[in-house]
């Protein structure tokens, strides 16, 4: 029997088991059994807690931050390797802290391994924010084909830490009425896939001088999911690229699971993207593994 918790942010939402010292070996079936909705706890990733030191990908996390003492190793719903996950991360630095494996003061960060780097994560008004890093233009822009769309559309193509494809939408009711059931048709795919986002302005654009856009995703290895904590990044990147010189560096971005805040400024290396939002438990327990 494993234990596990069941947690999430703003729906997007994850199996967390914790294994400290790196035992646990779970294979991609396991994975994808786990987050199972019908046959197993349900998830769209899991969330393994384990120290830096145990295993291999964790000492370049140790490298970049002696301080990253947990990596946070996750899994897609399919049982794939992702680099990233930003509503992951704050579910997995929530669990810590209540788990009493870490301690997270006002005005402090914590910083966390992860395959894409080292993320560090502080308090936050809405929750918990997370220093995404440094973000780039992927300089890969495909046409991405979907069902409710009449034809195809230009993608910006957006990495921060994992690849992106963003796709601009007419209106909510086009966005409302897309069928993303099947994954998007993008093309040219980059190399080890990407989310897709599709994204509609607010009518004002910009309110308060704050930005506000609505968005939808397909996540490579999940499906479409209620929210994607990188995706909202590149999403806010993307329609801020799109808007030019005078657009604002905060952003909020609907999904259907909530709203997550962004915001852009310099930091070392470059320009970084920070995303702010909550992170809930919602239950633990324990299962058998296939």
């Amino acid at each position: 029997m494993v234990a596990f918790t069941k947690g999430h942010g703003t729906g997007n939402d994850f199996v967390i088991i914790a294994d400290p010292d790196g035992g646990l070996e779970l294979s991609a079936d396991q994975v994808a059994a786990l987050c199972d909705r019908h046959f197993g706890i349900g998830a769209d990733g899991l969330l393994r807690v384990v120290r830096s030191a145990a295993l291999p990908e964790g000492e370049a996390a140790l490298a970049e931050n002696p301080d990253a003492e947990w990596f946070m190793d996750y899994r897609n719903a399919d049982g794939s390797v992702a680099e990233m996950c930003g509503n992951g991360v704050r579910v997995f630095v929530h669990y810590l802290l209540r788990s009493g494996l870490a301690d997270l003061e006002d005005g402090a960060r914590i910083a966390i391994g992860t395959r894409a780097g080292v993320r560090e994560v502080a308090r936050s008004a809405e929750g918990y924010r997370v220093d995404i890093g440094i973000w780039r233009l992927s300089g890969h822009d495909p046409l991405a084909r979907a069902a409710g769309l009449s034809v195809p559309r230009p993608g910006l193509g957006i990495d921060v830490g994992n690849p992106h494809v963003v796709v601009a939408i007419a209106s909510d009711a086009e966005l409302d009425g897309l069928e993303l059931t099947h994954g998007p048709e993008v093309a040219p795919m980059p190399e080890h896939g990407a989310n897709v986002e599709f994204v509609v302005p607010a009518e004002p654009l910009v309110q308060d001088g704050v930005g506000r856009v609505r968005m939808r995703v397909f996540e490579r290895g999940v499906g479409e999911t209620l929210s994607c904590g990188t995706g909202v990044v590149a999403t806010a990147l993307a329609v801020r690229h799109w808007a030019g010189a005078g657009a604002p560096d905060e952003w909020l971005v609907e999904v259907p699971g909530g709203t997550l805040r962004v915001t852009m400024a310099p930091g070392a290396g470059g320009e970084h993207a920070f995303l702010s939002g909550p992170a809930q438990l919602a239950f633990s327990g324990e299962i058998e593994l296939a």
